[in-house]
């Protein structure tokens, strides 16, 4: 009589859902945040669609909030008004070929500091290397760009800042010996340096925030695996949730064909 009054009817009212179907989402979900601890929703439901998971985002997240599994947001400051105008993208991968770079600190748990560098590829995202020690002249830098070169190929150009690690001779030395430009970014700017500091605030999120390091060999491994998850298995937004190796990978297919035909 009640439901008749309210106008539902008896099965609406009468209606348990059935916890057990969510089992499976449950486990998948809880797997996939233990394998990336990192991950906000929009990255483990994209993760999720790649391990063939059709399920509705909207169920997903329901049980993600109900595991209680939801990151806090950080503050965002207040900006004035402004027109931002698109990151200029490489088109191709071996002509107008860009490579970031820059170095990061860090400690050890006994306090000791060490630095990494850092190097990006702008065309799909890819982390080139990343190089640990607790000290980096810049012939190691040189080395490490000689041994990237070796698998990769020159780059057209090499984008930093203005630190006092990249404007020295030996670095000038080497870019003009083999046709490099240095593109130095304003000083104070790193918005003019937008894809190796997206990169560096993933990495230090992900992992010199995430663990205590003991050891220099640690922070070694930690970062080879995550290196290796970064370019294989992270979906990246402005790829079209493709992963750098695979946006590396469909482009080259796609010049390869361009070519045939012409």
């Amino acid at each position: 009589m009640a439901c008749r009054v309210v106008g539902i009817s008896d099965s609406v009212y009468r209606y348990q859902p059935d916890k057990a179907r969510d089992d499976k989402v449950i486990a998948k979900l809880q797997e996939a945040v233990e394998r990336y601890p990192a991950y906000v929703f929009s990255k483990l439901c994209k993760i999720l669609k790649r391990w063939r998971h059709g399920w509705n985002h909207k169920r997903v997240y329901r049980i993600y909030c109900e595991l209680n599994l939801n990151k806090r947001r950080r503050g965002k400051r207040r900006l004035p008004g402004r027109k931002p105008e698109p990151l200029a993208v490489p088109g191709q991968a071996n002509h107008c070929y860009c490579w970031s770079m820059d170095f990061m600190c860090d400690s050890l748990q006994c306090g000791r500091r060490f630095r990494t560098f850092n190097l990006v590829d702008d065309f799909n995202r890819e982390a080139l290397a990343i190089e640990i020690d607790l000290n980096l002249p810049l012939q190691r830098v040189v080395r490490l760009l000689e041994r990237v070169v070796a698998w990769r190929g020159y780059p057209a150009k090499l984008s930093m800042d203005n630190g006092p690690a990249f404007i020295s001779i030996t670095l000038a030395s080497w870019a003009e010996e083999h046709c490099i430009a240095l593109d130095f970014i304003k000083p104070g700017k790193p918005t003019q340096n937008p894809y190796i500091e997206r990169f560096d605030q993933t990495y230090r999120d992900e992992i010199l925030n995430m663990y205590v390091f003991r050891t220099l060999n640690e922070v070694r491994e930690l970062t080879d695996n995550w290196m290796t998850e970064y370019n294989k298995e992270r979906p990246h937004d402005a790829l079209n949730d493709l992963t750098p190796w695979e946006y590396l990978t469909k482009h080259e297919l796609t010049e390869s064909s361009n070519y045939r035909c012409n």
